[in-house]
């Protein structure tokens, strides 16, 4: 049996016109992938795929094939085509790469505890997600639990004051200026304490 009789295998063309043969993608990792290269919490991704969450979790976890409608949902989630969820990710030209975010134009994304402003969405494949957050929650009891992802995680606060919760430490009441640095997969969750809501600036590491 040929390579092309193998449906894992992708079919690529050449900019001189031959065919080249990918090596198969793993989905569940892509997702993950390029959920996490987002900044994306499972929820954050599964609201933007029209999909529960625990659907979602079982697809990174290879406990589920999804179903053509649920890769259309998946790819327009990620802002990407079918296609591209089993295309291995190209390689990042080395040095050089930079990007300008201007003040309030970075990507907005809305929860009930914060408002996000993704910067440095003009890049790819970072190593870093940095973004500012409108702290609107005023109590541990407004989440659904705690929050814990991959990476590390370092916290900037840029106005007001805020209560820092993390899962193994008493929590810290922070004012402008003062930092925190801590391994993100902790479950932590912020409140302001401010009578306006307080504002942060996160660095979350990707890799």
């Amino acid at each position: 049996m040929s390579d092309l009789s193998n449906p894992g295998i992708i079919r690529i063309a050449r900019a001189n016109g031959e065919d080249a043969l990918a090596e198969p993608v793993d989905l569940s990792e892509r997702v993950r992938t390029l959920r996490k290269e987002r900044g994306w919490t499972l929820e954050q991704a599964a609201q933007a795929a029209g999909l529960a969450r625990s659907t979602l979790s079982k697809i990174e976890n290879g406990q589920m094939s999804p179903t053509y409608d649920g890769l259309k949902k998946l790819a327009e989630g990620l802002g990407i085509s079918v296609p591209q969820l089993f295309t291995p990710p190209r390689q990042p030209a080395p040095g050089g790469r930079m990007t300008h975010t201007p003040a309030g134009a970075g990507e907005a994304h809305v929860t009930t505890t914060y408002e996000h402003e993704l910067l440095a969405g003009g890049l790819t494949r970072k190593a870093m997600l940095p973004y500012r957050a409108r702290i609107r929650a005023r109590a541990f009891e407004d989440f659904d639990g705690w929050v814990r992802h991959d990476g590390e995680e370092f916290l900037y606060v840029l106005t007001g004051q805020i209560r820092l919760y993390t899962e193994f430490y008493a929590p810290i009441d922070m004012k402008r200026g003062d930092s925190a640095y801590y391994d993100a997969s902790m479950g932590h969750n912020v409140i302001s304490l401010s009578p306006e809501d307080a504002t942060i600036l996160w660095v979350t590491s990707l890799t």
